[in-house]
């Protein structure tokens, strides 16, 4: 054992470092298990789907797997090609996603994946920083969105969503509506990116993308024009006549078949040619831990991870319960976001993009009829063998036909009456489907998302931020009533009731309306009636200080009336109790709900030196000088 020079230790016996490791070791045991029992999550939710699941059951669900695995894997290799990534990330992404998130979620046609805000949002953040490597970061990227999810589901997080305005949220889907079916737009007229774009960065806005399209119109290909009418005509014409029917894949293979046979006379339009892979090829590299610089890329990484960690929990939150509402079911968004946060685990090391909820293929999983959860499994089956066993085949799916169909499927999102309803509820409703829409236009998906949370939350602030201060007196029967105004029979004493929350974004409003009160010079004593107050916290603590000691320096007291236990507790804890005085304070009595006002009141008549005071309640000299 040795000493610092202070006499303080700073070595150990190994019998005491094994007993300190021993005891640290025990107390996050413990606060594991605690975390894990209170968190309520399922660890194997998919058992219920397997209750009853029966032969009409299992063919819904295969053919609407196989129904989007049509699309998915064109899909995926679009969106690699969005967030500058090889080919192959995207459809192993939507493979593993889509095979390992059911076994842990609630939510039954919900499909896992890369989506266009993920790819995106990884493209805006590396176009900003050329200088890295986004290929060999983006395991150790998706493996932080990972950790952050599954922390956050063990922890509730989720919970928070429904905090987040429903407003909100349909503004967001309709921004990603118009955003994929912009996106699409280009191949839909088989005009090269090349082209649109002219050597410039791509444009991050729709106005800015719908903009260089309009200018490029002159290097349409009629040929993909009419690719895409003919899959729109085949789609509109089958949805009508057979809504029933897997549309979509009757129509993609339709068009394929079609326009590979004209291609025997030598008209031909975009393919996916390329789509062929071997299976060393679709593993990627393993997240670096270990490496010098593992340190700093994970610090620098960190940002990002949150940003896509709460946009994918966002979108997988917005989809599972409009599907659930659709389908007539209950959705957990903890158990959802567990399902998020394994997905990502298992593609960090199978994949190489961050999974999230696809709109579209969620929606086009619940339109094809899927049942339950394993549809989506089916539908990452069939992506894996059909990336390896039929690339060929994959390979004669023309672009623009895809596009017109991924554009039919983001359309659907769109809900006209929740548009309506967002519009005309309330203006401040309004506002904030016009602002998260215009964001989601004009900005980064997930900038837009918080943009349009931060604001629903300030605006429901604004709102509940305004505490009532109602005049009071004891009328003729001896109980408390609302008072008349103009009756000044005393002007030494005002009772206040105090109607609302009192939190941090009410103090100001709360201070300057006692202020306003005691703006009558002859008014000596104002008794807080703060029974029906609510959420005092510390910033209204403080306002209520600096307050009474501006009171006090003038000769003022204030005397506090109808206190309730939690409102007391927070003076208690403040130590306000000691600056207003106990005497001051009378707590509110639920047998008698008058009777602390009476204490108060003779509380004031005593520092006023009167035995028998007429009250006058609450004097706004503003209000006062309007009505003269």
């Amino acid at each position: 054992m040795h000493a610092s020079p202070g006499g303080c230790d700073l070595t150990f016996s190994p019998r005491e470092w094994l007993a300190g490791v021993r005891h640290t070791t025990q107390r996050v045991v413990a606060l594991t298990r605690h975390v894990i029992s209170d968190s309520a999550l399922d660890p194997f939710p998919l058992r219920r789907a397997l209750l009853g699941y029966g032969r009409r059951t299992f063919r819904s669900d295969l053919r609407a797997g196989a129904t989007v695995a049509m699309i998915d894997i064109p899909q995926g290799m679009a969106y690699a090609l969005i967030a500058g990534l090889p080919l192959h990330y995207g459809i192993t992404c939507s493979a593993v996603a889509a095979i390992i998130g059911p076994l842990l979620a609630s939510s039954r046609q919900t499909i896992l994946g890369p989506t266009n805000a993920t790819a995106f949002m990884v493209f805006s953040y590396f176009a900003a920083y050329p200088q890295l490597d986004r290929v060999s970061m983006m395991p150790l990227l998706v493996f932080m969105t990972a950790a952050l999810l599954l922390a956050g589901a063990f922890l509730r997080v989720a919970d928070l969503t429904q905090y987040i305005s429903r407003t909100v949220i349909v503004a967001y889907v309709t921004g990603a509506a118009l955003l994929i079916t912009a996106s699409q737009l280009p191949v839909l007229l088989g005009i090269p990116m090349e082209v649109i774009n002219g050597g410039l960065q791509p444009a991050i806005t729709l106005p800015g993308h719908v903009f260089r399209i309009l200018r490029s119109l002159g290097s349409a290909e009629w040929l993909s024009i009419a690719c895409a009418a003919s899959t729109l005509s085949i789609y509109l014409f089958l949805k009508a006549w057979k809504p029933r029917w897997p549309v979509f894949a009757i129509t993609l293979v339709s068009v394929s078949l079609l326009w590979w046979g004209l291609g025997g006379f030598g008209v031909e339009v975009t393919t996916f040619k390329d789509a062929t892979f071997t299976w060393r090829e679709l593993l990627p590299v393993f997240p670096d831990f270990v490496s010098a610089d593992a340190l700093t890329d994970s610090s620098r990484l960190f940002g990002l991870a949150l940003a896509l960690a709460f946009l994918t929990t966002m979108e997988t939150s917005v989809m599972a319960r409009t599907l659930a509402g659709r389908a007539g079911h209950r959705v957990d968004q903890n158990q959802d976001m567990l399902s998020l946060g394994a997905a990502n685990l298992a593609c960090a090391y199978l994949s190489g993009m961050p999974a999230s909820c696809s709109l579209t293929r969620s929606a086009l999983n619940y339109m094809s009829g899927a049942r339950t959860a394993f549809a989506s499994m089916w539908n990452g089956v069939f992506c894996l063998v059909g990336a390896l066993t039929l690339g060929s085949a994959v390979g004669h799916i023309p672009r623009p036909a895809l596009a017109a169909l991924v554009a039919c499927v983001a359309m659907s999102l769109l809900n006209r009456r929740q548009i309506r309803i967002c519009m005309r509820a309330t203006r401040s409703d309004a506002v904030v489907f016009l602002v998260t829409l215009t964001a989601a236009c004009m900005l980064p998906l997930h900038v837009a998302i918080f943009l349009g949370v931060g604001l629903s939350v300030i605006l429901y602030l604004r709102k509940a931020a305004r505490p009532q201060l109602i005049e009071y007196e004891f009328n003729a029967e001896g109980n408390l009533a609302e008072a008349k105004r103009g009756a000044r029979q005393h002007p030494s004493i005002s009772i206040v009731h105090v109607e609302g929350e009192l939190f941090f974004g009410a103090a100001e409003l709360f201070r300057t309306q006692i202020q306003r009160t005691f703006a009558d010079p002859n008014l000596r004593i104002v008794i807080l009636r703060l029974k029906n107050a609510r959420h005092l916290d510390a910033t209204s603590v403080l306002a209520l200080e600096e307050l009474l000691r501006i009171l006090r320096a003038d000769g003022r007291h204030l005397i506090i009336s109808g206190a309730s236990k939690d409102v007391y507790r927070v003076l208690k804890n403040s130590g306000l109790v000691d600056v207003v005085g106990r005497e001051n304070i009378f707590l509110a009595s639920a047998a008698n709900p008058n009777l602390s006002t009476r204490n108060a009141l003779k509380r004031a008549q005593e520092i006023l030196g009167i035995k028998d005071a007429e009250v006058r309640i609450y004097f706004d000299p503003s209000k006062q000088a309007q009505a003269t």
